[in-house]
């Protein structure tokens, strides 16, 4: 069962379009990172995916083919926004009567035993606590709901390293403990390496990379060597160059069996590297993941032997900039 499936999907706002020709299938049972610069569209997606959004183009469903918004789909998605919405005048224990009353299914034990574990006291405001803990009720209000797919959106941007990890600790422990897929936006992606299992990346409002992370790193290398040697390499597709006086590093896909050009060095890539290195090259693309029909990324794709050019040490944005027009 895919939890997430869009065929064309776009949004547009006014002329601009925040996402287009999206096709994507994310399969059930994973931690799935979503990744992308500012406005590629994450935001977009997850809204589309909750039903907080009209299509402009395109269809998506969501837990094996429920429409996104649909009372099926509503029952069994729960969604943290990045702002973590609260009634910030409400106590804790008043937030939890207000969800329990607006939802078919909540288990009032299970986010009572959770926030008292947290330290977070149910007679004081919402308003009161801290961001991280404003964060843990949030999230406890979603997972009390009990669902089948949890979708954050930029859940630990404004957390401190301590509430971060405690953050995705529980995130984690649904996933396993409750079998809750996930899907989480972030661009913190030392995070998202050590729970991710699954990475969807996204680039100028279209799909560039989605995959099982495990599939993805084994069939990526970086391999180091001479620079002068650097754009002789056509080997393998080369996705990212970086260059220095003497050496270059190159971020190819090969897998380990895969022979290394003599004087050069192979090495296992990352998570937090591999999405780098495609974050810098958009026109790179590589989709061994489950995917649905539809139009074809522009740009160079995976028989293309190119180098790009000399290397562009671009920082990643922190947060997700969508168009103007957006209104959440």
């Amino acid at each position: 069962m895919n939890i997430i499936e869009t065929n064309g999907l776009g949004k547009r706002y006014g002329s601009t379009w925040a996402l287009r020709e999206c096709s994507l299938a994310v399969p059930a049972g994973h931690v799935a990172a979503l990744v992308g610069p500012n406005g590629a569209g994450k935001t977009t997606l997850l809204n589309l995916a909750v039903g907080l959004a009209a299509p402009s183009a395109g269809g998506v469903t969501v837990l094996g083919g429920h429409p996104a918004g649909s009372p099926a789909a509503l029952d069994g998605v729960a969604f943290v926004a990045q702002d973590t919405p609260l009634y910030k005048n409400l106590s804790v224990a008043d937030m939890l009567h207000l969800t329990r009353n607006l939802n078919w299914r909540f288990d009032q034990r299970y986010a009572e035993i959770r926030l008292g574990e947290l330290g977070i006291p149910l007679k004081r405001k919402a308003g009161k606590l801290s961001g991280g803990q404003q964060a843990q009720l949030a999230l406890t209000l979603a997972l009390a709901r009990r669902p089948r797919l949890l979708v954050l959106d930029e859940p630990v941007a404004m957390l401190d390293p301590i509430a971060r990890h405690d953050f995705m600790a529980l995130v984690l422990t649904a996933a396993v403990d409750d079998g809750v897929s996930v899907v989480l936006s972030s661009h913190v992606l030392a995070e998202l390496e050590r729970v991710a299992d699954y990475l969807v990346l996204l680039s100028r409002g279209r799909v560039q990379v989605a995959g099982e992370v495990d599939d993805l790193l084994a069939s990526h290398r970086v391999l180091t060597g001479p620079a002068a040697e650097a754009d002789r390499y056509a080997e393998r597709p080369v996705v990212h160059v970086r260059r220095g006086e003497v050496q270059a590093h190159l971020l190819v896909r090969a897998g380990a069996d895969d022979p290394v050009p003599p004087r050069w060095e192979a090495h296992p890539v990352g998570l937090e590297e591999l999405a780098l290195a495609y974050l810098r090259e958009p026109g790179a693309a590589a989709l061994p993941g489950p995917t649905l029909p539809g139009p074809a990324l522009p740009g160079p794709t995976l028989p293309g032997p190119a180098l790009p050019g000399p290397a562009r040490d671009r920082a990643l944005p922190l947060e997700d900039g969508e168009p103007s027009e957006v209104t959440r």
